[in-house]
């Protein structure tokens, strides 16, 4: 019984996942990176910095990758980069058709896809532009 505990403390050990402050800056565009060989540890330090849902890819359930360690969600998304389709497409602030629109993207401009559900897919309008919900219709994977 006590070897069970202790193989368990030892796996707490080498997962040595929790958030922090320090580190990069919030929101770089670089992945983290840690192995099994070079863990990287996070510490507690402070409350979470508030985050603008128009201009940060993140949800109460998904965030970009690059937020990982910067903010807390259930799971983190490396985007796939669609590319609009003739016509254009709206940006929408929901995944529905009466939501407010928060721009139109123009043909060939690229989306970046980091959650598709029903008709509608979600992420960020290039690397810095707003967040939101554009028809899946709309888009074409790069």
């Amino acid at each position: 019984m006590d070897d069970a505990l202790n193989s368990g403390r030892d796996a707490g050990k080498r997962a040595n996942l929790m958030l922090s402050t320090s580190g990069p800056a919030p929101f770089e565009n670089d992945l983290i990176v840690g192995s099994a060989d070079t863990p990287r540890d996070f510490a507690l330090t402070r409350p979470a910095e508030p985050v603008d849902p128009l201009h940060r890819p993140v949800r109460g359930d998904l965030a970009h990758i690059r937020c990982a360690g910067h903010v807390f969600v259930p799971h983190y998304a490396v985007p796939m980069p669609h590319v609009v389709l003739a016509g254009g497409a709206a940006l929408r602030k929901a995944g529905r058709l009466d939501a407010e629109v928060l721009t139109e993207l123009a043909e060939g401009a690229v989306f970046n896809v980091l959650d598709m559900a029903g008709e509608w897919a979600w992420g960020q309008q290039g690397e810095v532009g707003f967040v939101g919900y554009v028809p899946l219709s709309a888009l074409v994977a790069a």
